[in-house]
């Protein structure tokens, strides 16, 4: 019983701003509080921010926490959804970066998808990883030290990628196994 307890108090933070894919959020979301976790959406602004739905601007999503107001002391996970703008976006905000590095700091979860991982190249933290991501970026990765493979999900030491929405079932799969594993001593950045 009380491990069920540890498991249910576990927190992840899905930091996006206006501009995210919408199934890339609402998917990985919807996973972790199936699984009893809690999921919230932290942004570099308050209020709500606009999703993009494949090909036009999509539906709005209520912004649980301004990310300067957050640390990743405060969560189990992060999880980078990806679209074009958000992470764009993600790359230039200070606070976002530091967040973002925190979590390899501290050898938490960290799952990106799609063009997510853009953000952890700003954030310095890719370099002598394996990994994955929209094919557009490949060579960015590769530039910033990561080893690019193309699989539907690659997880190197509780940092998980994939490259597009339809491999969100396997990314939701191995996101939920890692935050149930825990803290991974060879996270790194």
């Amino acid at each position: 019983m009380l491990k069920k307890t540890k498991i249910m108090e576990k927190r992840v933070a899905i930091l996006a701003t206006d501009g995210f894919e919408e199934s890339e959020l609402t998917s990985p979301k919807e996973a972790i509080e199936k699984a009893g976790f809690t999921a919230e959406i932290v942004s570099i602004k308050s209020g709500s921010i606009k999703s993009w739905d494949v090909d036009k601007w999509g539906k709005d999503f209520t912004v649980d926490k301004e990310v300067s107001k957050v640390s990743a002391k405060d969560y189990n996970a992060l999880v980078l959804p990806g679209g074009v703008i958000n992470p764009d976006n993600l790359r230039t905000n200070e606070d976002a970066l530091v967040f973002i590095r925190d979590f390899f700091k501290q050898s938490k979860i960290v799952a990106a998808i799609c063009h997510g991982p853009q953000s952890l190249i700003n954030a310095e933290v890719v370099e002598g990883r394996t990994m994955t991501s929209y094919p557009s970026i490949k060579k960015d990765l590769e530039n910033a030290g990561a080893l690019w493979v193309d699989k539907e999900v690659v997880v190197d030491e509780g940092f998980v990628t994939s490259r597009t929405p339809d491999d969100l079932p396997a990314f939701n799969d191995k996101l939920i196994e890692e935050i149930k594993e825990g803290k991974h001593d060879y996270q790194h950045a």
